[in-house]
């Protein structure tokens, strides 16, 4: 038996170890250059997520990052992922567990090639994802654009993406098509403050029910926005960094979210780096979500007794120290803890039959400078 392929996307994807050529990028498009230098890069991810007397979902995941610069004037990155989920998540709500999971691997292999221009740069990029149950292609498209005096950059980026889902032991398949565009504008205000912009858009067709859940019936066509600024403000005195950012997201499902983060990079003596950071996250139900169990009848649809579809709200607490080694290695270990509770939705409506929900994240890697 197979675990929910949808986890195990939204576990990788949080963890940050989703290919980032799968969505257009929404980091800040500084004034760009071609690299001098190639890099290789691996990191370790263990996540554990749990709920009261219950472990569930155990998540480990390797990848691999090398980039290397042409010419000059291009680069060519790659990305390998290999990820192992154990564990069970509910059928329903919280503990009523499903026996569609045991184990499951999952590789992905991500290629971007970029060419540097002046003023800009242009990324085109593809990825493709495996396991048993589900396959997933994506081709994405980027570019950046500086004003003449580089205090301003304009970012276009689009994605297309295709993925098949074959659910284990049903003999069935279904397909989704998901199509999102980014455009975002960066803004140096002063030699210690720059501001970002980001507004992306996704419409997708197909399957969004999950296949390994009872009475779990969506729409079969999804559009989000999602709205995103971000603030870094650089203190000369301590020669550290605030990063702050806020993202506003809503779709066709009813859902809308909103996510504050804050993080703080201080550099420390004998090449040491610490990062604390806090992210609140609160939103409400899908307009389908049911708080009720036994369910109503299969026949009224859409339905979802998914508890990622309540409403709730979510802190993350984390702390990451980096080294830098000789110049051209770094090595990092970072840390994270997750904790989700109905009560902390900030506009109310939380399904208070669900029990508070803890997740953990330990991050290893290293990096080296060729």
């Amino acid at each position: 038996m197979k675990s929910v392929p949808t986890k195990k996307r939204t576990i990788i994807g949080a963890a940050l170890f989703a290919a980032a050529m799968a969505m257009p990028s929404s980091h800040p498009a500084f004034a760009e250059a071609a690299p001098e230098k190639g890099s290789v890069a691996f990191k370790y991810l263990h996540y554990q997520d749990s709920q009261p007397s219950q472990d569930r979902i155990g998540v480990d995941a390797y990848t691999v990052t090398a980039m290397a610069p042409i010419a000059g004037k291009w680069s060519i990155s790659t990305t390998y992922v290999n990820d192992s989920v154990s564990g069970a998540s509910p059928d329903y709500h919280t503990h009523i567990l499903s026996g569609a999971s045991s184990h499951d691997t999952r590789e992905e292999v991500d290629l971007g090639l970029t060419r540097y221009f002046s003023k800009g740069s242009l990324t085109l990029g593809t990825v493709y994802s495996t396991e048993n149950d589900y396959i997933s292609r994506g081709y994405s498209g980027q570019g950046s654009l500086q004003t003449e005096d580089k205090n301003t950059t304009f970012t276009l980026g689009g994605s297309y993406t295709t993925d098949t889902i074959n659910p284990t032991a049903q003999g069935l398949q279904y397909d989704k098509r998901t199509i999102a565009g980014l455009f975002g504008v960066t803004k140096v205000l002063s030699k210690v403050d720059i501001l970002q912009l980001n507004f992306g858009i996704s419409r997708g067709r197909g399957y969004f029910s999950d296949p390994y859940k009872s009475y779990d019936s969506r729409p079969d066509r999804r559009e989000s926005k999602t709205i995103m600024t971000r603030w870094n403000h650089h203190f000369d005195g301590t020669d550290g960094t605030t990063r702050l950012s806020y993202r506003y997201y809503y779709d066709t499902f009813g859902i809308k979210a909103s996510t504050l983060g804050l993080e703080y990079v201080q550099p420390l003596p004998n090449d040491f780096t610490v990062i604390p950071s806090v992210r609140v996250h609160s939103q409400t139900a899908a307009d389908f979500y049911r708080t009720v169990y036994p369910p109503v009848p299969r026949t009224i649809t859409p339905n979802s007794l998914d508890q990622r579809l309540s409403a709730f709200g979510a802190l993350t607490l984390g702390i990451k120290v980096e080294k830098r080694i000789a110049k051209d290695w770094l090595v990092d270990v970072k840390y994270e803890n997750y904790e989700q509770r109905a009560g902390w939705c900030v506009t109310g409506g939380g399904d208070n039959n669900l029990a508070p929900f803890t997740a953990t994240f330990l991050q290893l890697g290293v990096s080296r400078l060729f």
